[in-house]
């Protein structure tokens, strides 16, 4: 079932560059605010209009943090004037009316996702609002087919509120944990203990919730291979559904909180990728499947099982079994996909109070995909998520003749090939064992897009 992963430390170290994550194809940086709300109407009427319109899902930004971890790159608001949160609220709501009226009413919710920010920044009374404000507008699937999740920072919650939220519906929950050695934590301004920790964890299968992941860091300051072990073996003594295992993209020109994390206090790059080799055998080594990137879950598990019937995908809120619905966003700086374009909202907090207050879309740009652009996305998931390419299939859908339509990039993948990441044949391109650790390195060869854009706008492959 699972994807075995070897690391070529020469390999590694060559390919090592920055490159997309591919959560979507075109990434963000190819978005245009020549796209406008008409285009997304359009967009949107298309999608109503479908011989079988597809269902949805909904991503809910809630950029209000009680304090600021310096690592963050989100879309954030550090306060504890909660004042804020409501008067946001307010626009939120009014912003579920503006999109929610162009969609046809008898469209399924299959999966939502509340993100920040801290979602639990809002007390249950106002989750409860949005809740009600997007079931008076949509059909939601039953609790035993939909996914809703909530991102948790463990210290905002207890016991008791664990039992509020699965009774307000969600069912799969996220705890940011990163590291529990307390020199990282105060590294980073985000001390959390282990039994706080653990014990929102436990409170979350009492409360029913279906799946549980957790959330770590490694490249973090102060941060070593012992400390990062000594927090991994915590965990999975836990044993929570899924992990996911992000890389530390230090980034401080574009994201400010990061200026103050000094550059001495982070694990050089061979340190980094020891502690990244180490992380993927414990967590592989105690059971886990590697679902790709850097996400793993349980055997059991829904992203498990997507992985090995070959429907797993990815979308925005990373890999999902649920990429057949079409994404409605809403909140500051939300993305959304719908029909064959993504749009994005207004960065900023009061612009986008303005535009909504105003009865006006926030929608400040995006882009329509053409027929290009729909055949590399498939290829690119298709690599990110199963780790092959079926090409005889890639040409019935697309109408194409691959090795003519990829000459160059098939050229250029020949290099990748010759260092053993991926096999190529007449009928199929696989990634090695080796290859899955640069899988960004080799999508990136599909990528038409990625030379005109400078390479320092994106993190680090490894």
């Amino acid at each position: 079932m699972s994807a075995h992963i070897e690391f070529d430390w020469d390999l590694i170290r060559r390919y090592d560059s920055r490159g997309p994550r591919y959560t979507s194809y075109p990434t963000a940086l190819q978005f245009t605010e020549a796209f406008t709300a008409s285009h997304y109407r359009e967009q949107v009427r298309q999608s109503n209009h479908a011989a079988r319109p597809r269902p949805l899902s909904v991503y809910i930004h809630i950029p209000f943090c009680e304090h600021l971890c310096f690592y963050c790159a989100c879309n954030k608001v550090a306060t504890r004037n909660r004042a804020r949160a409501a008067r946001y609220l307010e626009s939120l709501l009014r912003e579920i009316d503006l999109k929610a009226r162009l969609f046809d009413s008898d469209r399924r919710i299959e999966q939502m996702h509340f993100g920040g920010g801290t979602p639990t920044f809002l007390d249950a009374g106002q989750l409860s609002s949005i809740l009600g404000k997007l079931k008076g507008r949509f059909d939601f699937a039953d609790d035993s087919v939909g996914d809703y999740s909530i991102e948790i920072d463990p210290r905002t919650v207890d016991s008791a509120d664990m039992q509020v939220l699965r009774a307000l519906g969600f069912n799969r929950v996220s705890l940011g944990v990163q590291d529990f050695d307390k020199d990282v934590q105060r590294a980073v301004h985000r001390l959390q203990s282990r039994e706080q920790t653990l014990g929102i964890l436990t409170a979350s299968r009492d409360a029913g919730f279906h799946s549980v992941n957790v959330d770590l860091i490694y490249g973090l300051p102060k941060q070593s291979l012992s400390s990062m072990r000594q927090t991994l073996d915590q965990v999975l003594d836990a044993a929570p559904d899924r992990i996911a295992l992000f890389n530390y993209a230090h980034l401080p020109d574009r994201f400010p909180a990061q200026r103050r994390i000094r550059n001495e206090d982070l694990p050089d790059a061979g340190r980094k990728l020891d502690i990244l080799r180490s992380s993927v055998d414990a967590i592989t080594g105690a059971g886990y499947v590697y679902i790709g990137m850097d996400h793993f879950a349980l055997p059991g598990d829904a992203l498990a099982r997507a992985k090995s019937d070959g429907t797993l995908h990815r979308s925005f809120q990373g890999y999902t079994t649920h990429a057949h619905c079409e994404l409605i966003d809403f909140g500051v700086s939300s993305i959304g996909r719908v029909g064959r374009c993504f749009s994005q909202n207004v960065h900023g907090i009061e612009d986008y109070q303005e535009c909504v207050d105003d009865g006006r879309l926030p929608i400040v740009r995006g882009i329509v995909l053409d027929d290009d652009d729909l055949l590399r996305a498939g290829v690119i998931d298709r690599l990110m998520c199963i780790g092959s390419l079926d090409l005889p299939a890639v040409e019935r859908a697309h109408g194409i003749v691959f090795g003519e339509y990829f000459a160059p990039e098939l050229d250029a993948l020949k290099t990748f090939e010759d260092d053993g990441l991926v096999r190529a044949t007449r009928d199929r391109i696989e990634l090695t064992a080796r290859g899955w650790m640069l899988v960004r390195n080799i999508c990136a060869v599909f990528d038409g897009y990625l030379q005109a854009h400078r390479e320092e706008r994106y993190s680090r492959t490894i």
